[in-house]
């Protein structure tokens, strides 16, 4: 069956830490109520008027709230920012405290400013992620480490913490640009497709994953899709409040440096530059879409996003609810496919 997952938000700076703390788990509870398999947040530093919590000790909390069954995902950490050696041992840690049920979700990161926060030259960042994922692997299965890089060197060092999962936590690798899509087919082992992504867009990305994986002898199989939700009682009130809620953020996303869509088109044709990605009407026209996406591309699990940081926590949970009980059973009925139809890739 796909199994479906969610997305976790940022949410306002004038929502304090804490209220943002305990919505966080009344989130993740109606989630887990609803039968959402996965719990992913993402990451950014210094992040002006919105706040992300920080994924390693959010996700830490949250493994005590939720069942064994739910995996918990870095979706994404922006591993060139971290020196290897700590990114290692905290993922390696984080692992163990939830018990094998991570998953490690890591990119390359696209605000400059973010890297100069840290002192991280934002061209070295492609290479730094390179090499980080290399020496990571090592330090999770090596007893003996050597490493003689461009940016970083070890000498016969002694790993002292080992993830529970063998040979360490799956490594989802994000990426809008098809150099990301290359890495992660060289270091990954599932590609998270971002959800911005048409549906042949990403068919194209996975048939590069799948044939990176041949050449290092690796098997290909059904690979985590997100995609930003939304449901009322007919597609015109679903695509006003789509607007309402999101585009706003779109905007601070294109502001912010993420380049793949045009901040004066966002503004001017909101609904037909989000109309190739964004699953938005009525609960039927919902389960039709992601029905054709699971089914024509190897998916699972399917990460949703129906929250938006202008959204408070209880239209989060009515948003949740109502996917829950109106998508999210025919979704996980559907079989997962590990192979990519000839007809989506050359569309």
């Amino acid at each position: 069956m796909v199994q479906v997952g969610l997305l976790l938000s940022d949410s306002p700076r004038s929502v304090t830490p804490a209220q943002q703390f305990a919505d966080v788990r009344r989130i993740v509870e109606a989630a887990q109520r609803n039968g959402f398999s996965h719990i992913a947040i993402g990451q950014h530093f210094l992040y002006g008027d919105l706040r992300w919590l920080q994924p390693v000790p959010l996700l830490a909390r949250l493994a005590a709230d939720v069942d064994p069954h739910v995996r918990l995902v870095t979706q994404i950490m922006i591993a060139p920012l971290y020196h290897p050696v700590m990114l290692a041992e905290e993922i390696a840690t984080l692992d163990i405290v939830t018990e094998g049920r991570l998953i490690f979700g890591a990119g390359l990161g696209y605000r400059p400013e973010e890297f100069d926060y840290l002192g991280i030259p934002f061209k070295e960042r492609a290479g730094r992620f390179d090499e980080s994922l290399q020496l990571m692997k090592k330090l999770w299965t090596q007893e003996k480490v050597n490493h003689h890089g461009k940016y970083w060197q070890l000498d016969n060092v002694q790993p002292h913490i080992f993830p529970v999962q063998q040979p360490h936590p799956p490594i989802w690798i994000g990426a809008h640009a098809e150099a990301g899509v290359r890495r992660c087919g060289r270091y990954g082992d599932a590609y998270a497709c971002p959800p911005e992504t048409p549906k042949a867009e990403a068919a194209r990305r996975y048939t590069i994953v799948r044939d990176e994986f041949r050449a290092r002898g690796k098997e290909f199989g059904p690979q985590p899709l997100r995609r930003n939700t939304l449901i009322a009682d007919s597609r015109e009130e679903a695509m006003l409040e789509y607007a309402r809620v999101a585009q706003g953020r779109y905007l601070t996303y294109a502001a912010r440096g993420l380049d793949v869509m045009n901040a004066d088109e966002l503004r001017d044709e909101f609904e037909k530059v989000v109309s190739g990605h964004a699953v938005v009407g009525t609960p039927d026209e919902v389960v039709a879409q992601l029905t054709d996406l699971v089914t024509t591309l190897p998916v699972d699990p399917l990460l949703v996003r129906p929250q938006w940081p202008t959204m408070d926590c209880d239209e989060t949970i009515a948003a949740i609810n109502r996917f829950g009980k109106d998508v999210l059973p025919a979704i996980n009925a559907i079989p997962a496919r590990s192979d990519i139809p000839e007809q989506e890739v050359n569309q």
